[in-house]
């Protein structure tokens, strides 16, 4: 008789109970707008910024109502404008281009490399065909590139970097955090992601300007003074009448169930790790599924997992995705053509203009399977799941 898998792939952890009880005293007080305080009174929202700030090692921290907002305002306030190019990787997820569209600017999509990373010779090529000054680096399912080069091209082609970790919070890159090796970078507290409060996100920079327009962009009207993670009052003197109010602020009760998660992180991080390091080593001892190399360099978030069947076609995937399901192992496919919920391949943007052919990308996705791993499942879990994949490869491979 096989053996199936019983728990559910999308169920969180509960909320810790200091952040349901500082969520019950917000919303007894009535106060769930940031700026509602009384004189002299720090909200919780503007108490979160500076704890992330600090846990992020940063010295500004605006909080927004997602991760695709924070983006916007990143892009918005780094000087992206109306029909500038803005390089992107091409494996990511439709807010990302979603972002760059929200702006009017023009993606400039960029292949990977079989490891899920920004190709480096095929940036190169486009940054200076392109002529652009930007990029929109994203980590996507967690995966960093090799930063220290990526940083040296960039600063050699006079691009800036704009960091989109919504799946790498907490992660590291030479001991030096994701997020901070661009001027502005973006964070998401989705439920889906490291720390879940439904939707939101954080934008972080060291850069004084920026914060001060991403924070008039966010929608304080003229109360950015009721920010504890900003620069002083006089900074926003030639920036507030020039930037546009676009209402992305996090609000109160989101902020209560987030602060207690945050101090949680880092142990958290550890226990995905061990999980992630259980299935992909399962994985790897079966000639045949492709696990993609990780960096010594890289300090990962192991919070989903990727792996190829690179000798499958799309009638085998398919067939393979399915079986595994009704087995109880949810997985997903990025080499489908048409989006289906989160995931979509880089070609179905149709609001893209010249959307181009990315062979070596569409390689890597065709075969490309993805899993997330939430923190209430075990190692016997683990184990479960990997020897379904397994016993479901093989099955297959032998027809």
């Amino acid at each position: 008789m096989q053996n199936n898998f019983k728990k559910s792939f999308t169920q969180q952890e509960e909320i810790p109970e200091d952040g349901i009880a500082k969520a019950i005293s917000v919303m007894k007080s009535g106060k769930l707008h940031r700026y509602n305080t009384d004189e002299g009174e720090v909200s919780l929202t503007s108490k979160l910024e500076v704890l992330f700030s600090k846990w992020q090692g940063s010295k500004y921290c605006l909080a927004c109502t997602s991760g695709g907002v924070a983006i916007q305002l990143a892009l918005r306030s780094v000087g992206v404008k109306a029909g500038d190019k803005v390089l992107a990787n091409a494996f990511t997820l439709a807010p990302v281009p979603g972002a760059i569209e929200n702006v009017g600017a023009q993606t400039v999509l960029v292949e990977i490399d079989d490891n899920y990373h920004i190709d480096l010779d095929d940036f190169i090529s486009k940054a200076k065909i392109s002529n652009a000054k930007f990029l929109l680096l994203s980590h996507m399912r967690g995966h960093i590139t090799d930063m220290d080069k990526l940083v040296e091209i960039c600063s050699s082609l006079k691009i800036q970097i704009i960091e989109d970790c919504a799946h790498t919070m907490g992660a590291k890159w030479s001991g030096k955090r994701s997020g901070n090796f661009g001027i502005v970078s973006a964070f998401s507290t989705q439920t889906y992601k490291h720390i879940n409060s439904g939707e939101g996100g954080f934008l972080i920079t060291n850069d004084e300007r920026i914060i001060a327009k991403a924070i008039i962009h966010s929608g304080s009207y003229m109360l950015y003074g009721r920010h504890a993670s900003s620069p002083n009052n006089d900074v926003f003197d030639n920036i507030k009448l020039q930037s546009a109010n676009f209402s992305g602020r996090m609000d109160n009760l989101r902020s209560a169930i987030l602060i207690p998660q945050l101090t949680e992180l880092d142990a958290k991080i550890v226990q995905w790790n061990k999980l992630y390091n259980e299935i992909s080593n399962n994985l790897k001892k079966q000639n045949g599924i492709f696990i993609p190399s990780r960096n010594k360099n890289e300090y990962y978030v192991g919070s989903s997992i990727q792996f190829r069947l690179r000798e499958f076609d799309d009638k085998l995937i398919k067939l393979f995705v399915n079986n595994c399901k009704g087995r109880g192992v949810d997985l997903k496919w990025f080499g489908d053509k048409n989006p289906i919920a989160y995931t979509s391949r880089y070609d179905s943007w149709e609001y893209i203009n010249d959307i181009p052919v990315l062979n070596q990308t569409l390689r890597i996705l065709k075969t490309t399977l993805d899993m997330r791993i939430p923190l209430t499942f075990d190692i016997e879990d683990c184990n479960v799941i990997s020897n379904i994949i397994i016993e479901e490869f093989k099955k297959l491979k032998l027809q």
